[in-house]
């Protein structure tokens, strides 16, 4: 009988996603490092079907090196959603190759050490992920509102795949100390399912609703005199221009049409509503959503386009956490009462 290792099940699972994200129909620029990081880890996992499950040990001395590439690429996709940088692309694609050049050294140096030095490799990355998102979904500048949660949890995720693999790596340095490598195939096999249920989780929360909000208004509470401000300035820009509507908006371009800097957007409606920034804007595109629903006959889909959606999956979670129903519920409960006004 045919014997397919699981790395390489996990490799064309990862060449399908590739392929699908991709393909996306939208008109987005494209995160070229998490691109990256979807084909390296396809290869990777190649490598390790090779080595663990055919015994090809000449692959031994790549697989480090391929693996001190994923920390930085997971870093560069992060960062390209938190903030623009001022280093030029070739800059700061050098400085990122510096682990794989110190893993190079390692191995024609001092190979015993080359599992620790992996470790520390993702161990640093990690914590400058989750530095980098220290003050939640609006540390996501970049990113358009309509998804910047689900994005925070997955980025989260992924920092935590980085601890894991960094723990693992540390494991197979004991084992190979203590017992030659007699268990690494099985660690190699538990990480690599360890993987896959990372990301089933991260899907599942991405799609899982969050906390219901009180009520469906967006009547912020407003205690400090900076804040009235740049609460104010905002809410002309929601009431008046509508600008939830934008597909794309995020926090750097609604910091940029109000004159207001994004932080202390973010921290003023934190303050005043308890909520974050993408929390704060699509609770706008869902009242939007509710009047539409109410008052006319247009179709769910039209709907969510109209109001600045474009997944609805995104939709109807934003829909039930404001409103704790689905866009149709909605519909049918209002349905009723305008009909006996009428």
């Amino acid at each position: 009988m045919l014997f397919i290792p699981l790395p390489f099940v996990v490799a064309i699972l990862l060449l399908i996603l590739f392929v699908t994200v991709a393909r996306r129909d939208d008109d987005a620029q494209p995160n070229v490092p998490f691109l990256a990081l979807i084909l390296v880890a396809a290869f990777q996992s190649t490598l390790l079907g090779l080595r663990w499950g055919y015994g090809v040990d000449g692959v031994g001395r790549i697989l480090p090196v391929v693996a001190a590439t994923v920390p930085p690429l997971v870093y560069g996709g992060v960062s390209g959603l938190v903030r623009k940088s001022d280093l030029s692309t070739l800059l700061r694609v050098g400085l990122h190759l510096l682990p794989a050049a110190g893993v190079v050294l390692l191995i024609a140096l001092w190979g015993d050490a080359i599992d620790i030095g992996i470790a520390v490799i993702f161990v640093g990355y990690a914590m400058a992920i989750l530095l980098l998102m220290r003050s939640g979904a609006d540390a996501l500048r970049l990113a358009p509102f309509e998804n910047a949660g689900s994005t925070y949890r997955a980025i989260v995720f992924a920092a935590s795949a980085l601890l894991l693999s960094a723990a693992m790596d540390i494991f197979v340095f004991f084992d190979f100390a203590w017992t030659r490598g007699a268990y690494t195939p099985l660690l190699v096999t538990i990480a690599n399912l360890a993987v896959l249920a990372l990301l089933s989780i991260a899907v599942a929360t991405a799609s899982r609703r969050g906390r219901p909000a009180q009520t469906l208004g967006i009547t912020p509470r407003l205690e400090i005199a900076e804040d009235r401000e740049t609460i104010a300035a905002v809410q002309v820009l929601m009431e008046t221009k509508r600008v939830y509507r934008d597909v794309d908006l995020n926090l750097d371009r609604l910091a940029r049409k109000t004159g207001v800097p994004a932080r202390r957007i973010s921290a003023a409606i934190n303050r005043a509503t308890g909520k974050n920034v993408s929390q704060y804007v699509n609770d706008h595109r869902i009242a939007e959503a509710c009047d539409l629903l109410t008052d006319t006959e247009k179709p769910v889909t039209e709907i969510m386009f109209d109001v600045g959606f474009l997944a609805k999956s995104n939709f109807n979670r934003e829909f039930r956490r404001v409103t704790e129903m689905t866009p149709l519920e909605w519909r049918r409960k209002k349905a009723p009462s305008e009909s006996l006004t009428a």
